[in-house]
């Protein structure tokens, strides 16, 4: 394999970001994404969530160009109009790999020629969640515990069974059902497959037999030729066509040699492969992933477990998550219509560093954003709790949101420690909720993890991704070796403040749930 370069994308629901890593280094030589706005996402009902699959393809373009064009020293340019990108031949043409992280559980549905049918149902839309339940009723929830490893839930093949019930003609033209990192393999390379990793977040393959799940096929009506065939992980999974190179100005031929969803990709970002190893996010949604070496459940599917990226039938890799919908979502809407106009996330976090722990009762559950998986899919909204008109304030709020937030990891990772994944330290990338220095200490103070901070982001990890799916690396401590530490937060004590509110914060969810 020849080539200086090794290119990531990073296809989430508010942009796509690419990244461009030096091999010898290890480095990260170029970060762009794209749009600089955040993505739309289409809400035709309560509780849909849709984009449009060609709209990723249209932000990649421009993330590659400006990657492309920083690691050049060009200023970057318009596409042309008839949009094909600027030629930085003497960068594309070193690219050795390219690998892809995606936003899980999409459904992207395209006919013969390739072309999606509808928008895709993305992660947060919830309208499939009476076709799991069925399913899992039908099939028997112990059934889909020891061999889908959690319920149908409202998942990607769940997904389908509602565009098959409620869209039955256009159900009829799909020729193949992919996830979104599928569709963006496709329009890169014209050829479709998918990983054992990417039908597990789907719920389609049983870990029992090792196989895709003929019992899920049969009850939900699916012919198995809808599925897209399976390659490795890491391994080479088509190469950029023609059509491609002259869109994005790419070298014709570079392989794709990785692909991952986001969060086992942000796991492996952070070099978290074996059992025991957890990575956390903070973006608008929160997650813990874990890595198990071993077959293990929630009962109630309130966590799920899905295939690692370097899980095998030999060798057992598999990431429990724990997905939190309003977290910094819950920030956002705080810096927005509470903090003072004007004021950054820096500011505002340096502004409420005066409010004492626990917020002199004040709480927040953070749960705005959709139903939430960790509490059996109920949503029982965002509520604020403990206000005295006498002592708190807006300051009060914004702090009190954060360790609200703080609140939901612990109570997740708490269902996580009962199954038998003891968090000791937590790996996260210097980013999102992971910059404030309230959140982190006081996710490090309740959960008496230790917090370390990296300098990595998820199309960097699937650059270097690529760089082992190519032979590039030997093994991830290779690849990562020159993973970047930035601080590491030990728990420290409050007098008890943060523990008293969180046990208190857990009475309030109570109620909401009664």
């Amino acid at each position: 394999m020849t080539g200086k370069y090794l290119l990531g994308y990073d296809i989430g629901s508010s942009s796509v970001k690419a990244a461009l890593v030096d091999i010898e280094s290890g480095k990260c030589i170029a970060r762009a994404f794209y749009p600089k706005n955040e993505a739309p996402i289409l809400s035709l009902k309560p509780g849909w969530a849709e984009q449009e699959p060609d709209m990723w393809w249209e932000s990649l373009k421009f993330a590659t160009r400006d990657v492309l064009a920083q690691a050049a020293g060009a200023k970057a340019s318009t596409l042309s109009s008839s949009g094909v990108a600027t030629d930085y031949s003497s960068v594309s043409g070193q690219i050795a790999a390219i690998g892809i992280s995606y936003q899980m559980h999409g459904l992207v549905c395209v006919d013969k020629a390739g072309v999606p049918l509808r928008p895709s149902v993305i992660w947060c839309d919830s309208r499939a969640v009476p076709y799991g339940k069925k399913a899992q009723e039908a099939l028997g929830e112990q059934f889909c515990l020891e061999h889908l490893l959690n319920s149908p839930g409202n998942f990607t093949a769940a997904k389908l069974a509602w565009v098959k019930e409620n869209e039955p003609r256009l159900y009829e033209r799909i020729h193949k059902i992919m996830l979104p990192g599928d569709y963006i393999a496709s329009k890169l390379s014209g050829t479709i497959c998918t990983t054992v990793s990417g039908l597990s977040e789907g719920i389609f393959w049983d870990f029992k037999n090792g196989c895709v799940s003929k019992e899920l096929m049969d009850y939900f009506g699916f012919d198995s030729s809808i599925l897209a065939d399976v390659r490795p992980t890491f391994a080479e999974q088509g190469r950029v066509c023609a059509k491609a190179a002259a869109e994005l100005g790419l070298k014709e031929g570079i392989p794709i040699t990785y692909r991952a969803g986001d969060q086992p990709n942000n796991a492996l970002s952070l070099n978290v492969f074996e059992p025991g190893d957890v990575a956390a996010t903070a973006g608008t949604s929160g997650v813990v992933y874990g890595v198990s070496g071993k077959v293990a459940y929630d009962s109630k599917s309130r966590v799920n477990t899905f295939a690692h990226v370097n899980h095998t039938p030999e060798n057992t890799r598999l990431g429990i998550l724990l997905c939190i919908n309003g977290t910094g979502i819950l920030n956002s809407w705080v810096r927005r219509n509470v903090a003072p106009e004007g004021v950054s996330y820096e500011q505002m976090n340096k502004i409420v560093a005066a409010v004492p722990p626990g917020c002199a009762g004040m709480g927040v559950l953070p749960f705005g954003n959709g139903a939430e998986r960790m509490l059996e899919n109920r949503e029982v909204g965002c509520r604020i709790y403990g206000v005295n008109f006498n002592i708190t304030d807006r300051y009060y709020l914004i702090r009190a949101a954060q360790e609200g937030i703080v609140f939901s990891f612990k109570y997740g990772m708490d269902i996580m420690a009962d199954m038998g994944m003891k968090v000791g330290k937590i790996h996260a990338g210097h980013a999102n909720m992971f910059l404030s220095p309230i959140f982190r200490q006081t996710l490090a103070n309740v959960t008496g993890a230790t917090i370390e901070l990296y300098d990595t982001d998820g199309a960097a990890g699937a650059a270097r991704g690529a760089g082992m799916g190519a032979g590039i690396y030997s093994d991830h401590n290779e690849a990562f070796a020159s993973l970047e530490r930035i601080e590491t937060i030990e728990p420290a004590s409050s007098g008890g403040a943060i523990e008293a509110a969180y046990e208190n914060w857990k009475k309030e969810l109570e109620k909401a749930l009664a």
